[in-house]
């Protein structure tokens, strides 16, 4: 199948899916029974009123389709969020200072620091996780430990395969949250804004689709290039917003090592790394530090030193200004639409030049989230002289 049948067919399939992912039960009018992303059958008693997530950042979706407060029927998280988004916990926390302080952190689901008997005694009735992890849930026996205490488990997926499972997930969150009339309402302003896009990308030819590497976090790993996506996450974004995928070219895999004299000789169009800001936990890193409170005269600084590290230098996409960094933490939200709009500008600002992305950042902000934007998500390096 072509990328431009599979474009075409992108968000019909997303929609199709959505009507098998949940089903409520008539025999019991307040169980709740649904089909999770893993394709496994989910029945709660009744709706869930304290739920624990696997993954902090989980509160990106939660908050889109939460008329309301978030945090009111989650207990606690890996606390993934404080440490790789300090600056979207702190606008959490801005708005929900004591629920942000009551949320107890269950540190990872797949290691020795999460308790079986600390989700007891939260009496929780539900753990989400990532549909990523569905492998290590089942090799460390987690599914079947909390199965045996009473608790369910279940996936939803913004990051492996996102811009496929988006909607389902979103439907699920919706379900149990209670919350379908919001979800709807964010799902279709998530496809409208992905047609921005997509409707314009269908007509483009694969020879007029530039060729793209992606580093994923950059600067995470000092004198390090690269890790990189095949044909998920940022991959397809790529992919979605008119470009070739390098490491999709190498492998069909989600994580992708590229060598950094195969990308030399490569040599792409744009080069697009990510990044966040994650100097608070890790201060050692040379990343951009974007975010809600980014510096944009430091981060000039990162994303020049990042672009002039050796070899980087010779290629075509830091000489005429291609060498872009943007916010990491689009990756696994449903809000990377904002990211597929930026990457299509980038690749191809002729079709968008209408288009603008902080215009549509303001506006999810505006429409359902429960702060206002501000700092910067991304930026170009200068044209290398």
């Amino acid at each position: 199948m072509s990328l431009q049948t599979s474009l075409s067919g992108f968000l019909g399939a997303i929609a199709a899916s959505a009507t098998l992912i949940v089903s409520a039960t008539d025999a019991q009018a307040e169980a709740l029974t649904f089909t999770d992303i893993a394709g496994r059958e989910v029945t709660l008693p009744e709706m869930p009123d304290k739920i624990i997530l696997g993954e902090g950042r989980m509160m990106y979706a939660i908050s889109a389709v939460t008329d309301g407060n978030p945090f009111e029927k989650i207990v606690g998280w890996n606390n993934d969020l404080i440490l790789y988004d300090p600056d979207g916990f702190r606008k959490f926390e801005g708005v929900f200072p004591e629920d942000t302080a009551r949320m107890i952190n269950f540190g990872n689901p797949y290691a020795g620091d999460f308790s079986i008997e600390a989700v007891l005694e939260s009496e929780a009735d539900l753990v989400l996780l990532e549909s990523g992890s569905l492998f290590k849930a089942q090799e460390t026996g987690l599914i079947e430990k909390l199965d045996s205490a009473g608790v369910q488990v279940a996936f939803i997926d913004f990051r492996r395969n996102a811009t496929e499972n988006v909607v389902p997930s979103l439907l699920a969150l919706g379900r149990i949250l209670g919350e379908e009339k919001r979800a709807a309402e964010f799902i279709d302003f998530y496809i409208a804004q992905m047609r921005k896009v997509t409707n314009i990308v269908d007509a483009i030819p694969a020879e007029e689709r530039p060729l793209v590497v992606v580093e994923n976090a950059a600067g995470w790993q000092v004198d390090f290039c690269c890790w990189s996506f095949g044909p998920y996450n940022y991959g397809r974004f790529v992919e979605l917003a008119g470009g070739t995928n390098y490491a999709s070219t190498l492998a069909n895999a989600y994580s992708v090592t590229l060598n950094l004299e195969g990308v030399i000789e490569a040599d792409p169009t744009h080069f697009v790394a990510t990044g966040a800001n994650w100097a608070e936990f890790k201060p050692e890193v040379t990343s951009v530090l974007l975010g809600y409170e980014a510096d944009d005269e430091g981060n000039q600084k990162r994303i020049q030193a990042l672009a002039a590290r050796a070899g980087f230098a010779d290629l075509d996409a830091v000489k005429n200004g291609n060498y872009h960094v943007i916010f990491h933490q689009f990756y696994n939200s449903p809000y990377h639409f904002v990211a597929i709009q930026q990457l299509a500008k980038w690749f191809h600002p002729d079709d968008f030049e209408d288009l603008d992305p902080w215009e549509t950042f303001t506006e999810l902000h505006e429409r359902f989230l429960p702060f206002e934007p501000s700092g910067t998500f991304w930026m170009s390096a200068p044209a290398a002289k």
